[in-house]
Protein backbone atom coordinates (compact mmCIF):
# COMPACT_ATOMS: atom_id res chain seq x y z
CA UNK A 1 0.00 0.00 0.00
CA UNK A 2 1.38 3.39 -1.32
CA UNK A 3 1.72 5.76 1.61
CA UNK A 4 4.27 8.27 0.50
CA UNK A 5 5.08 10.09 -3.22
CA UNK A 6 7.05 8.10 -5.62
CA UNK A 7 7.76 10.90 -8.53
CA UNK A 8 9.16 13.87 -8.05
CA UNK A 9 7.80 17.52 -8.81
CA UNK A 10 9.27 17.57 -12.17
CA UNK A 11 8.32 13.86 -13.21
CA UNK A 12 4.66 14.71 -12.16
CA UNK A 13 4.84 18.08 -14.14
CA UNK A 14 5.50 16.51 -16.76
CA UNK A 15 2.71 13.88 -16.55
CA UNK A 16 0.26 16.42 -15.87
CA UNK A 17 0.80 18.26 -18.99
CA UNK A 18 1.17 14.97 -21.11
CA UNK A 19 -2.15 14.05 -19.71
CA UNK A 20 -3.80 17.83 -20.90
CA UNK A 21 -6.52 17.57 -18.45
CA UNK A 22 -8.26 20.56 -16.55
CA UNK A 23 -7.27 20.70 -12.92
CA UNK A 24 -8.70 22.25 -10.22
CA UNK A 25 -7.18 24.06 -7.37
CA UNK A 26 -8.90 24.35 -4.01
CA UNK A 27 -9.29 24.51 -0.34
CA UNK A 28 -11.19 23.64 2.89
CA UNK A 29 -10.75 23.15 6.37
CA UNK A 30 -12.44 21.47 9.69
CA UNK A 31 -12.59 21.77 13.28
CA UNK A 32 -13.18 17.96 14.31
CA UNK A 33 -11.89 15.69 17.11
CA UNK A 34 -9.87 13.10 15.30
CA UNK A 35 -9.12 10.21 17.56
CA UNK A 36 -6.19 8.68 15.24
CA UNK A 37 -4.31 11.36 12.93
CA UNK A 38 -1.82 9.48 11.86
CA UNK A 39 -4.55 6.51 10.38
CA UNK A 40 -6.60 9.33 9.57
CA UNK A 41 -3.49 10.50 7.11
CA UNK A 42 -3.00 6.98 5.65
CA UNK A 43 -6.75 6.81 4.81
CA UNK A 44 -6.72 10.01 2.63
CA UNK A 45 -3.35 9.14 1.29
CA UNK A 46 -4.68 6.02 0.06
CA UNK A 47 -8.09 7.31 -1.66
CA UNK A 48 -6.67 10.93 -2.88
CA UNK A 49 -3.28 9.01 -4.45
CA UNK A 50 -5.68 6.72 -6.74
CA UNK A 51 -7.38 9.87 -7.79
CA UNK A 52 -4.49 11.74 -8.74
CA UNK A 53 -5.02 14.70 -6.30
CA UNK A 54 -2.11 16.44 -4.84
CA UNK A 55 -1.87 18.84 -2.67
CA UNK A 56 -0.76 20.12 1.07
CA UNK A 57 -2.35 19.20 3.96
CA UNK A 58 -2.18 19.28 7.83
CA UNK A 59 -4.19 17.10 10.17
CA UNK A 60 -4.43 17.17 13.38
CA UNK A 61 -6.62 15.99 16.59
CA UNK A 62 -8.19 19.47 16.31
CA UNK A 63 -8.93 18.51 12.23
CA UNK A 64 -7.99 19.13 8.90
CA UNK A 65 -6.69 21.94 7.08
CA UNK A 66 -6.08 21.52 3.00
CA UNK A 67 -4.90 22.76 0.08
CA UNK A 68 -5.11 20.79 -3.43
CA UNK A 69 -5.01 20.42 -7.15
CA UNK A 70 -7.19 17.34 -8.49
CA UNK A 71 -8.25 16.73 -11.78
CA UNK A 72 -11.47 18.47 -12.54
CA UNK A 73 -12.96 15.19 -13.91
CA UNK A 74 -12.68 13.68 -10.09
CA UNK A 75 -14.69 16.11 -8.34
CA UNK A 76 -17.43 14.27 -7.39
CA UNK A 77 -15.47 10.88 -6.42
CA UNK A 78 -12.82 13.37 -4.76
CA UNK A 79 -16.09 14.87 -2.95
CA UNK A 80 -17.01 11.42 -1.91
CA UNK A 81 -13.86 10.43 -0.36
CA UNK A 82 -14.61 13.28 2.12
CA UNK A 83 -18.49 12.02 2.77
CA UNK A 84 -16.86 9.11 4.33
CA UNK A 85 -16.62 11.36 7.69
CA UNK A 86 -19.80 12.77 9.07
CA UNK A 87 -17.38 16.12 9.99
CA UNK A 88 -16.79 16.91 6.21
CA UNK A 89 -20.41 15.97 5.40
CA UNK A 90 -21.06 18.65 3.09
CA UNK A 91 -17.92 20.87 3.78
CA UNK A 92 -17.70 23.87 1.42
CA UNK A 93 -14.90 22.99 -1.47
CA UNK A 94 -12.97 26.79 -1.96
CA UNK A 95 -12.47 26.63 -4.78
CA UNK A 96 -9.49 29.40 -6.67
CA UNK A 97 -10.03 32.17 -8.27
CA UNK A 98 -7.30 31.29 -11.07
CA UNK A 99 -6.62 27.90 -10.95
CA UNK A 100 -3.37 26.69 -12.76
CA UNK A 101 -2.43 22.91 -13.31
CA UNK A 102 0.79 23.25 -11.58
CA UNK A 103 -0.31 24.43 -8.29
CA UNK A 104 0.83 21.77 -6.17
CA UNK A 105 2.86 18.75 -7.22
CA UNK A 106 3.26 16.38 -4.93
CA UNK A 107 0.91 14.80 -2.23
CA UNK A 108 2.08 15.75 0.93
CA UNK A 109 -0.29 15.12 4.19
CA UNK A 110 1.50 16.09 7.44
CA UNK A 111 0.10 15.02 10.87
CA UNK A 112 0.71 18.20 13.09
CA UNK A 113 -0.13 19.32 16.67
CA UNK A 114 -2.31 21.71 15.68
CA UNK A 115 -3.99 21.92 11.75
CA UNK A 116 -3.18 26.04 12.59
CA UNK A 117 -0.54 26.75 15.36
CA UNK A 118 -1.58 29.53 18.30
CA UNK A 119 0.61 28.97 20.99
CA UNK A 120 -1.84 28.45 23.29
CA UNK A 121 -1.90 26.24 26.18
CA UNK A 122 -5.70 26.84 27.41
CA UNK A 123 -7.76 23.73 28.20
CA UNK A 124 -11.16 25.59 28.77
CA UNK A 125 -10.46 26.85 25.23
CA UNK A 126 -13.33 26.28 22.97
CA UNK A 127 -12.35 26.53 19.26
CA UNK A 128 -15.72 25.66 18.02
CA UNK A 129 -17.17 28.58 19.85
CA UNK A 130 -16.72 30.63 16.94
CA UNK A 131 -18.26 33.98 15.45
CA UNK A 132 -21.01 34.84 13.49
CA UNK A 133 -20.02 33.82 9.84
CA UNK A 134 -21.02 36.53 7.14
CA UNK A 135 -21.05 36.30 3.42
CA UNK A 136 -19.88 38.79 0.95
CA UNK A 137 -22.70 41.04 1.14
CA UNK A 138 -23.23 41.10 4.51
CA UNK A 139 -19.81 41.49 4.97
CA UNK A 140 -19.43 44.76 2.87
CA UNK A 141 -22.33 46.07 4.28
CA UNK A 142 -21.21 45.57 8.28
CA UNK A 143 -17.44 47.12 6.74
CA UNK A 144 -19.24 50.30 6.29
CA UNK A 145 -20.41 50.59 9.87
CA UNK A 146 -18.29 53.13 11.62
CA UNK A 147 -18.81 51.38 14.90
CA UNK A 148 -16.77 48.25 12.99
CA UNK A 149 -13.07 47.23 13.63
CA UNK A 150 -11.48 45.20 10.82
CA UNK A 151 -8.49 42.74 11.12
CA UNK A 152 -6.57 40.69 8.91
CA UNK A 153 -5.23 37.15 10.35
CA UNK A 154 -3.02 37.02 7.67
CA UNK A 155 0.79 37.59 7.77
CA UNK A 156 2.54 40.97 6.53
CA UNK A 157 4.00 38.83 3.41
CA UNK A 158 -0.02 38.30 2.30
CA UNK A 159 -1.66 41.48 3.47
CA UNK A 160 1.45 43.53 1.63
CA UNK A 161 -0.13 42.58 -1.76
CA UNK A 162 -4.02 42.77 -0.85
CA UNK A 163 -6.20 43.41 1.84
CA UNK A 164 -9.64 44.89 2.48
CA UNK A 165 -9.70 48.57 3.23
CA UNK A 166 -9.61 50.33 6.75
CA UNK A 167 -7.88 46.72 8.02
CA UNK A 168 -5.52 46.81 10.89
CA UNK A 169 -3.13 44.70 9.35
CA UNK A 170 -0.48 43.51 12.08
CA UNK A 171 3.54 42.79 11.23
CA UNK A 172 3.58 39.19 11.92
CA UNK A 173 5.20 35.78 10.36
CA UNK A 174 2.91 33.75 11.98
CA UNK A 175 -0.46 33.55 13.02
CA UNK A 176 0.38 32.40 16.81
CA UNK A 177 2.25 36.55 16.70
CA UNK A 178 -1.26 37.96 15.71
CA UNK A 179 -3.58 36.93 18.45
CA UNK A 180 -1.47 38.22 22.10
CA UNK A 181 -0.96 41.61 19.36
CA UNK A 182 -4.83 42.11 18.33
CA UNK A 183 -6.11 41.52 22.21
CA UNK A 184 -3.71 43.93 23.88
CA UNK A 185 -4.53 46.69 21.22
CA UNK A 186 -8.36 46.01 21.04
CA UNK A 187 -8.51 45.18 24.97
CA UNK A 188 -10.79 48.45 25.72
CA UNK A 189 -12.94 47.91 22.84
CA UNK A 190 -14.99 44.72 23.67
CA UNK A 191 -18.03 45.44 24.17
CA UNK A 192 -18.74 48.56 22.24
CA UNK A 193 -17.25 47.34 18.61
CA UNK A 194 -17.98 44.73 15.98
CA UNK A 195 -14.66 43.15 15.75
CA UNK A 196 -14.50 41.22 12.54
CA UNK A 197 -12.22 39.63 10.69
CA UNK A 198 -10.99 37.65 7.31
CA UNK A 199 -7.62 35.59 6.03
CA UNK A 200 -7.70 33.35 3.06
CA UNK A 201 -9.54 30.64 3.53
CA UNK A 202 -11.47 31.02 6.72
CA UNK A 203 -9.16 28.37 8.51
CA UNK A 204 -7.33 31.31 10.52
CA UNK A 205 -10.06 33.77 11.41
CA UNK A 206 -12.56 30.77 12.47
CA UNK A 207 -9.95 30.07 15.37
CA UNK A 208 -9.28 33.30 16.07
CA UNK A 209 -13.01 34.03 16.42
CA UNK A 210 -13.37 31.68 18.75
CA UNK A 211 -10.21 32.84 20.96
CA UNK A 212 -11.59 36.48 20.92
CA UNK A 213 -15.04 35.47 21.73
CA UNK A 214 -12.93 33.71 25.20
CA UNK A 215 -11.25 36.55 25.86
CA UNK A 216 -14.54 38.50 26.36
CA UNK A 217 -15.20 40.48 23.14
CA UNK A 218 -18.99 40.57 22.14
CA UNK A 219 -19.49 41.28 18.78
CA UNK A 220 -17.51 38.91 16.74
CA UNK A 221 -17.73 38.08 13.15
CA UNK A 222 -15.90 36.38 10.27
CA UNK A 223 -15.62 36.46 6.38
CA UNK A 224 -17.04 33.14 5.69
CA UNK A 225 -14.90 31.10 3.38
CA UNK A 226 -12.34 33.62 3.64
CA UNK A 227 -10.59 36.22 0.72
CA UNK A 228 -11.41 32.94 -1.63
CA UNK A 229 -14.93 32.50 -1.09
CA UNK A 230 -15.67 36.57 -1.03
CA UNK A 231 -14.26 36.86 -4.47
CA UNK A 232 -16.62 34.14 -6.08
CA UNK A 233 -19.38 35.90 -4.54
CA UNK A 234 -18.71 39.22 -5.39
CA UNK A 235 -18.06 38.15 -8.57
CA UNK A 236 -21.34 36.06 -9.07
CA UNK A 237 -23.43 38.78 -7.23
CA UNK A 238 -22.34 41.85 -9.19
CA UNK A 239 -21.42 43.46 -5.71
CA UNK A 240 -18.65 45.85 -5.21
CA UNK A 241 -15.32 44.62 -4.00
CA UNK A 242 -14.12 46.28 -1.05
CA UNK A 243 -10.31 43.68 -1.15
CA UNK A 244 -8.06 45.28 -3.20
CA UNK A 245 -5.05 43.98 -4.80
CA UNK A 246 -4.14 40.57 -4.79
CA UNK A 247 -4.87 37.65 -2.28
CA UNK A 248 -1.45 35.57 -1.40
CA UNK A 249 -1.87 32.16 -1.84
CA UNK A 250 0.44 29.56 -0.78
CA UNK A 251 1.31 27.06 -3.35
CA UNK A 252 3.37 27.37 -6.85
CA UNK A 253 1.20 30.42 -7.93
CA UNK A 254 2.26 32.81 -5.12
CA UNK A 255 -0.91 35.01 -5.29
CA UNK A 256 -4.47 35.62 -7.33
CA UNK A 257 -5.14 38.92 -8.47
CA UNK A 258 -8.73 40.02 -7.10
CA UNK A 259 -8.68 43.90 -8.22
CA UNK A 260 -6.10 45.29 -10.73
CA UNK A 261 -5.08 47.24 -7.98
CA UNK A 262 -0.87 47.18 -7.47
CA UNK A 263 -1.03 48.14 -3.60
CA UNK A 264 2.98 47.48 -2.78
CA UNK A 265 6.16 47.58 -4.71
CA UNK A 266 9.09 46.01 -5.80
CA UNK A 267 11.65 45.14 -2.52
CA UNK A 268 14.52 46.11 -5.07
CA UNK A 269 13.46 49.32 -7.12
CA UNK A 270 10.55 50.53 -5.64
CA UNK A 271 8.44 50.07 -9.01
CA UNK A 272 4.42 49.57 -8.71
CA UNK A 273 4.75 45.37 -8.50
CA UNK A 274 2.77 42.67 -6.54
CA UNK A 275 4.39 39.67 -7.80
CA UNK A 276 6.06 37.15 -4.96
CA UNK A 277 9.55 35.54 -5.66
CA UNK A 278 11.72 33.21 -4.17
CA UNK A 279 15.54 33.86 -3.76
CA UNK A 280 17.39 31.93 -6.03
CA UNK A 281 19.80 30.96 -3.75
CA UNK A 282 18.55 28.10 -1.80
CA UNK A 283 20.75 29.04 1.39
CA UNK A 284 18.55 31.57 1.25
CA UNK A 285 15.10 30.94 -0.65
CA UNK A 286 14.06 34.59 0.84
CA UNK A 287 10.02 35.58 -0.06
CA UNK A 288 10.31 38.61 -1.39
CA UNK A 289 8.82 41.10 -3.62
CA UNK A 290 10.30 41.39 -7.42
CA UNK A 291 9.54 43.05 -10.53
CA UNK A 292 10.63 41.70 -14.15
CA UNK A 293 13.25 44.08 -14.80
CA UNK A 294 14.74 43.04 -11.14
CA UNK A 295 13.93 39.41 -11.56
CA UNK A 296 16.17 39.46 -14.91
CA UNK A 297 18.72 41.61 -13.77
CA UNK A 298 19.34 39.53 -10.15
CA UNK A 299 18.33 36.10 -11.56
CA UNK A 300 15.89 35.88 -9.04
CA UNK A 301 18.02 36.70 -6.12
CA UNK A 302 17.32 39.31 -3.16
CA UNK A 303 21.19 40.69 -3.49
CA UNK A 304 24.21 40.76 -4.66
CA UNK A 305 25.40 38.33 -2.25
CA UNK A 306 22.73 35.42 -3.23
CA UNK A 307 23.62 36.62 -6.99
CA UNK A 308 27.17 35.98 -6.42
CA UNK A 309 26.65 32.96 -4.27
CA UNK A 310 24.51 30.92 -7.04
CA UNK A 311 27.46 31.56 -9.98
CA UNK A 312 29.76 29.43 -7.37
CA UNK A 313 30.03 25.53 -7.88
CA UNK A 314 27.87 23.43 -6.70
CA UNK A 315 30.16 21.90 -3.72
CA UNK A 316 30.56 25.76 -3.00
CA UNK A 317 27.17 26.08 -2.38
CA UNK A 318 26.23 23.21 -0.18
CA UNK A 319 29.59 24.02 2.10
CA UNK A 320 28.20 27.49 2.31
CA UNK A 321 25.04 26.60 3.81
CA UNK A 322 26.49 23.03 5.99
CA UNK A 323 24.83 23.51 9.65
CA UNK A 324 22.79 26.45 9.05
CA UNK A 325 19.22 26.78 8.90
CA UNK A 326 18.51 27.59 5.57
CA UNK A 327 15.35 27.93 3.03
CA UNK A 328 11.65 26.87 4.35
CA UNK A 329 13.18 26.13 7.78
CA UNK A 330 13.68 30.07 8.63
CA UNK A 331 10.74 32.57 8.50
CA UNK A 332 12.27 35.25 6.33
CA UNK A 333 9.33 36.13 4.60
CA UNK A 334 10.69 39.44 2.72
CA UNK A 335 12.46 41.06 5.82
CA UNK A 336 15.92 41.77 4.98
CA UNK A 337 18.55 44.41 5.21
CA UNK A 338 19.17 44.02 1.62
CA UNK A 339 15.85 45.07 0.14
CA UNK A 340 15.74 48.64 0.11
CA UNK A 341 11.83 48.87 -0.81
CA UNK A 342 10.42 46.79 2.40
CA UNK A 343 8.54 48.66 5.22
CA UNK A 344 6.68 45.72 7.57
CA UNK A 345 9.35 46.39 10.38
CA UNK A 346 12.47 45.03 11.54
CA UNK A 347 14.76 42.43 11.52
CA UNK A 348 16.04 40.58 14.68
CA UNK A 349 19.14 42.11 15.46
CA UNK A 350 19.45 43.86 12.38
CA UNK A 351 17.88 47.24 11.39
CA UNK A 352 15.57 47.08 7.81
CA UNK A 353 17.21 49.63 4.66
CA UNK A 354 14.98 52.72 4.93
CA UNK A 355 13.52 55.09 2.13
CA UNK A 356 14.03 58.60 2.31
CA UNK A 357 10.42 61.13 1.27
CA UNK A 358 11.86 62.42 -1.40
CA UNK A 359 12.21 58.68 -3.09
CA UNK A 360 9.42 57.10 -1.54
CA UNK A 361 7.38 59.83 -2.98
CA UNK A 362 9.09 59.15 -6.26
CA UNK A 363 8.05 55.87 -6.02
CA UNK A 364 4.67 56.74 -5.22
CA UNK A 365 4.33 59.04 -8.48
CA UNK A 366 5.76 56.54 -10.84
CA UNK A 367 3.48 54.10 -9.18
CA UNK A 368 0.11 56.20 -10.63
CA UNK A 369 1.90 56.99 -13.60
CA UNK A 370 2.55 53.32 -14.76
CA UNK A 371 -1.80 53.15 -13.61
CA UNK A 372 -2.29 55.44 -15.67
CA UNK A 373 -0.20 53.62 -18.45
CA UNK A 374 -2.08 50.20 -17.47
CA UNK A 375 -5.24 51.81 -18.26
CA UNK A 376 -4.59 53.17 -21.97
CA UNK A 377 -1.89 50.15 -23.17
CA UNK A 378 -3.61 46.78 -22.87
CA UNK A 379 -7.28 46.02 -22.85
CA UNK A 380 -8.50 42.40 -21.36
CA UNK A 381 -9.79 40.04 -24.32
CA UNK A 382 -10.22 36.92 -22.28
CA UNK A 383 -8.68 33.51 -20.48
CA UNK A 384 -7.19 31.19 -21.38
CA UNK A 385 -9.27 27.53 -21.38
CA UNK A 386 -6.38 25.14 -22.36
CA UNK A 387 -2.94 24.29 -23.32
CA UNK A 388 -1.79 21.60 -26.23
CA UNK A 389 1.76 20.65 -25.25
CA UNK A 390 2.58 18.99 -28.09
CA UNK A 391 1.03 20.83 -30.55
CA UNK A 392 2.23 24.10 -28.85
CA UNK A 393 -1.56 25.40 -29.17
CA UNK A 394 -3.42 27.75 -26.55
CA UNK A 395 -7.10 27.66 -26.14
CA UNK A 396 -8.52 30.99 -25.14
CA UNK A 397 -12.32 32.50 -24.57
CA UNK A 398 -12.77 35.91 -26.19
CA UNK A 399 -15.34 37.61 -22.95
CA UNK A 400 -14.54 41.23 -23.89
CA UNK A 401 -13.76 42.49 -27.08
CA UNK A 402 -12.99 41.31 -30.61
CA UNK A 403 -9.85 39.89 -31.54
CA UNK A 404 -8.23 40.17 -34.89
CA UNK A 405 -5.12 38.49 -37.02
CA UNK A 406 -2.53 41.14 -36.64
CA UNK A 407 -3.27 42.18 -32.92
CA UNK A 408 -0.48 42.26 -30.57
CA UNK A 409 -1.54 40.34 -27.17
CA UNK A 410 -0.41 39.85 -24.36
CA UNK A 411 -0.44 36.68 -21.70
CA UNK A 412 -0.44 36.90 -18.48
CA UNK A 413 -0.36 34.92 -15.63
CA UNK A 414 1.23 34.85 -11.88
CA UNK A 415 3.30 31.28 -13.16
CA UNK A 416 3.75 32.23 -17.30
CA UNK A 417 4.74 36.24 -16.23
CA UNK A 418 3.91 38.36 -19.08
CA UNK A 419 4.49 37.55 -22.77
CA UNK A 420 4.03 39.48 -25.77
CA UNK A 421 3.53 38.46 -29.31
CA UNK A 422 2.22 39.32 -32.65
CA UNK A 423 -0.74 36.99 -33.45
CA UNK A 424 -0.49 35.88 -37.10
CA UNK A 425 -3.60 33.16 -37.71
CA UNK A 426 -6.44 31.73 -35.20
CA UNK A 427 -8.78 29.14 -35.61
CA UNK A 428 -11.98 30.82 -34.40
CA UNK A 429 -15.08 28.03 -32.97
CA UNK A 430 -12.40 25.42 -35.23
CA UNK A 431 -12.97 27.16 -38.69
CA UNK A 432 -9.71 29.26 -39.87
CA UNK A 433 -10.30 33.17 -39.38
CA UNK A 434 -9.40 36.43 -39.49
CA UNK A 435 -11.44 38.00 -36.93
CA UNK A 436 -13.30 36.40 -33.07
CA UNK A 437 -15.96 37.68 -31.41
CA UNK A 438 -17.08 37.67 -27.67
CA UNK A 439 -18.39 34.77 -26.79
CA UNK A 440 -15.70 33.05 -29.48
CA UNK A 441 -13.09 30.11 -28.88
CA UNK A 442 -10.19 30.65 -30.34
CA UNK A 443 -6.94 28.89 -30.55
CA UNK A 444 -3.37 29.77 -32.07
CA UNK A 445 0.19 28.96 -31.60
CA UNK A 446 1.67 29.78 -28.58
CA UNK A 447 5.48 29.01 -28.00
CA UNK A 448 5.71 28.99 -24.01
CA UNK A 449 3.55 26.74 -21.70
CA UNK A 450 0.14 28.64 -20.46
CA UNK A 451 -2.11 27.71 -17.64
CA UNK A 452 -5.82 28.27 -17.04
CA UNK A 453 -4.82 31.32 -14.45
CA UNK A 454 -3.50 32.92 -17.48
CA UNK A 455 -5.69 36.13 -19.09
CA UNK A 456 -5.47 37.59 -22.35
CA UNK A 457 -4.40 41.45 -23.45
CA UNK A 458 -4.67 43.22 -26.56
CA UNK A 459 -1.88 45.57 -26.66
CA UNK A 460 -3.63 49.14 -27.58
CA UNK A 461 -1.80 52.21 -30.24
Amino acid sequence: MQLYNTLSAEERAIMIDDAGKQRLTLSFYAYAKIQDPKKFRDDLFVAWNKLDALGRIYVANEGINAQMSIPAENLEAFRETLEVYDFMKGIRLNEAVEHDDHSFLKLTIKVRHKIVADGLNDETFDVTDIGVHLKAAAFNEILDDPNTIVVDFRNHYESEVGHFKGAITPDVETFRESLPIINDQLKNHKEDKNLVMYCTGGIRCEKASAYFKHQGFKNVYQLEGGIINYAKQIEAEGLESKFIGKNFVFDNRLGERITEDIISQCHQCGKPCDNHTNCENDGCHLLFIQCDDCKTAMENCCSTECLDIIHMPLVDQVRLRTGKQVGNKVFRKGKSDSLKFKHSGELPNAALGTVDSSVSELAKQKQADIRQKIKVKKVLLGKAEHYYVKAQVGLFTIENQELNAGDTILISGPTTGNQELVLEKMIVNEIAATTAKIGDRVTFEVPFRIRLSDKIYKILD
